[in-house]
């Protein structure tokens, strides 16, 4: 890796100060970052370095500028990092001590945190040299045999990352899923929510490498090193490949077949019990409850991101569930406790996976036994409708709890049927545009919000009362209902909020 390549970092915003164009050409070696005043005895020749300027002061300042840079200059450094936070700017006296000394000078803004910087730095010097031809594996033969070994026994990925800190040492490495789901870890690792997980993966804290595969942004994995000195990188992408071959398999669900007669068994109109509690077992349910429904949806229709969608949820629970596609969306049927919360919890992560794609589910309430199945699912993709209606703009999840109000309760109504019935039920008022009929629909709506209040309507409209009542009147007359009734007023408010 060169100076100019880490310029050419749009994400990192640094700047060049001073440079000359072959300097720019330079081979960066490593990295360190130190405020000492004569930092000689750190230094190793190729390397840039990173410094806040804290030993800088205008008191002086030449004379430190050019000890701290000259000790550069005897080391062989590649380039001064130099960080904008603690004077605002980097200080001219450095600048002419570099152009002296013939180092290149590039600033560092403010925002930027030099933690940043070290994980692009290692990440590209990562990818340079997981490409290099090698006459060698990195990994020992023994970590290599030991390893293989397990992966043909079927280990899953904590077994096969703990036999590798075993015999290579100790690190503090976790694999995790792209919503924060720790899959595997080593022992000692923190035990981190999802949400700091999925930082971790930003580039919060440590490094992480993509383990590669197929996959959908929902249920990758990653393998994170807190500390990037622990574990040689090539090792780390050998480590990594053994992942892949053990997630690839992992992904491999026998009772995918099953599942898939589950679901056109949930979805049929009567299920059997009999059959349903034998494909419970055969996927690996309990064949009594309680159970729950969900059934999920993307913006895209695409009903196998759905799936994956809901793998990658319901995993953070830990229960014990089958998914299944259903029509363009996906459902699952899930054991014990409501898993309402979780998905609460995890859907802002999930949706943040790929933020250009909606993500809407349903829960059903708990069900007993099979037998209730059939209205569960009823319920969940009402509540998936629901959650359509209600947001559709954003992603979110809901249920039964959340039909707190008539105007929630009719957003799972299929579009087609609330304007049919609006239509049907206002009349005039639901298709004509003109200044009239919004003059009327308004009236309506601030007459019911106030309870049928003539005074209270004439006062918020600012009318005089005979003028609410002449305009009651016509909308009685253009949607032949009447006002005086109590179920009349439900049905015209229901039409209005179905417009």
């Amino acid at each position: 890796m060169h100076v100019e390549q880490l310029l050419q970092d749009e994400d990192l915003g640094l700047r060049l100060l001073w440079a000359e164009d072959p300097l720019l050409r330079r081979e960066i070696s490593g990295l360190t970052a130190t405020d000492l005043e004569d930092p000689t005895r750190f230094l190793q020749p190729g390397e840039i370095v990173l410094s806040g300027l804290v030993w800088w002061s205008a008191d002086g300042g030449r004379q430190k500028a050019e000890q701290f840079v000259s000790s550069l200059s005897g080391a062989g450094t590649a380039a001064l990092l130099a960080g904008e936070e603690t004077h605002g700017a980097v200080p001219d006296d450095i600048v002419v001590a570099c152009m002296n000394h013939e180092i290149p000078l590039i600033a560092v803004p403010a925002e930027v945190s030099f933690r940043t910087i070290t994980d692009a730095f290692y990440l590209r010097e990562w990818g340079r040299l997981s490409r290099r031809p090698a006459p060698h594996h990195a990994l020992p033969t023994a970590v290599r045999t030991q390893l293989q070994r397990l992966l043909t026994a079927g280990a899953g990925p904590e077994e096969l990352l703990n036999a590798a800190s075993t015999r290579l040492g100790p690190a503090a490495c976790s694999v995790l899923t792209a919503t924060g789901r720790i899959v595997a870890r080593t022992p000692g690792t923190p035990v981190l929510e999802p949400r700091q997980a999925a930082e971790h993966i930003r580039g919060g804290v440590g490094v992480t490498l993509p383990i590669e595969g197929e996959a959908s942004p929902y249920d990758r994995w990653y393998l994170n090193v807190m500390d990037a000195t622990d574990v040689p990188p090539r090792v780390l992408h050998e480590l990594a490949g053994v992942l892949a071959e053990c997630r690839e398999r992992a992904h491999e669900n026998p009772a995918d077949e099953r599942s898939a007669e589950l679901g056109q068994l949930l979805g049929a109109s009567a299920a059997d019990p009999v059959a349903v509690a034998e494909l419970l077992r055969s996927c690996g349910l309990p064949d009594e409850g309680p159970f729950h429904v969900v059934a999920a949806g993307t913006s895209t229709g695409d009903a196998g991101r759905a799936v994956a969608v809901l793998v990658e949820a319901l995993a953070h629970q830990g229960a014990a569930h089958v998914v299944t596609e259903l029509n363009d969306g996906a459902a699952a049927l899930v054991s014990g406790p409501s898993p309402r919360s979780t998905l609460e919890s995890v859907w802002p992560l999930l949706h943040a996976c790929d933020p250009t794609t909606l993500l809407h589910a349903g829960v059903s309430s708990q069900v007993a036994a099979p037998d209730g199945l059939e209205g569960a699912v009823r319920e969940a993709r009402y509540g998936l409708d629901s959650a359509r209606g209600a947001a559709p703009d954003r992603s979110e999840v809901s249920d039964t709890g959340s039909f707190t109000t008539l105007a929630r309760l009719l957003t799972g109504l299929p579009r087609e049927v609330r304007r049919a019935f609006s239509a049907r039920v206002l009349g005039p008022l639901a298709t004509e545009d003109g200044t009239s009929a919004a003059m009327l629909r308004e009236t309506l709506e601030t007459f019911l919000a106030h309870n049928g209040s003539w005074a209270r309507t004439g006062e918020s409209l600012h009318l005089h009362v005979n003028t609410v009542h002449y305009r009651v009147q016509r909308i009685e007359v253009l949607t032949g209902l009447d006002l005086s009734r109590l179920d009349h007023r439900l049905d015209l408010r229901a039409a209005l909020l179905c417009r």
